[in-house]
């Protein structure tokens, strides 16, 4: 009895410390905490109407992410995305959807295969337009790390998919470069229509200049 106890105990403080990252990290992605504002845990805590525990254990997840600078018994700064944020960022979500591309295609069904096909349409009319072009990533590559069959990577990038968001808010693709990009998505969407892993993987590759 008392051991279900304490699980369920753990059980609750974990899905706070969940509620209390995704509120924090939500405010970082869209600007309502910016780069160099100072969070107090215990403002957060009020806030959310939550113990200072939770919130403690959020903030430090998100530090581990790179969104946050903690100073013990002080307060907690945003940290800012620099250039080299952004190109590791682009390089790390290149290699993962690179990934989650060959493990997925092979697998999808013909009606699978055109949802990705009818997604990546999303990424055609975001061209120009950083935010839109984020979220239509994000649409293609997180549809096909949910049917890549590997849970691991699912999870990973679950993850990480608050710190992209973030660090990949402001990055547009570059105006000379559209016309390729264009052709790219069109590559890509061709290789998901054949179910060829090997060869989307290749061009998600492309897209983030890999």
């Amino acid at each position: 009895m008392g051991t279900t106890g304490s699980t369920s105990v753990g059980e609750s403080k974990q899905l706070l410390a969940e509620e209390v990252f995704d509120y924090v990290g939500r405010q970082i992605i869209d600007g309502t905490l910016a780069a160099g504002e100072r969070i107090r845990d215990v403002d957060v805590a009020e806030e959310l109407h939550v113990s200072r525990t939770p919130v403690r254990e959020a903030l430090q997840r998100l530090e581990r992410l790179g969104m946050v600078t903690m100073y013990p018994s002080r307060y907690t700064e945003v940290t800012e995305v620099t250039a080299e944020t952004i190109a590791q960022s682009l390089e790390f979500a290149g290699y993962q959807a690179g990934v989650a591309a060959r493990l997925a295609i092979p697998r999808l069904t013909a009606a699978e295969r055109e949802h990705v096909v009818r997604l990546a349409v999303g990424m055609h009319a975001s061209l120009d337009d950083a935010a839109r072009t984020s979220d239509a990533r994000w649409a293609v590559f997180a549809y096909l790390g949910e049917h890549s069959g590997n849970a691991q990577h699912r999870t990973l990038m679950e993850d990480a998919s608050t710190v992209l968001f973030r660090n990949l808010r402001d990055w547009a693709v570059p105006t000379a470069d559209r016309g390729r990009m264009r052709q790219v998505y069109i590559d890509f969407s061709d290789a998901v229509r054949k179910g060829d892993g090997a060869g989307a993987e290749h061009l998600v590759r492309a897209m983030y200049y890999l």
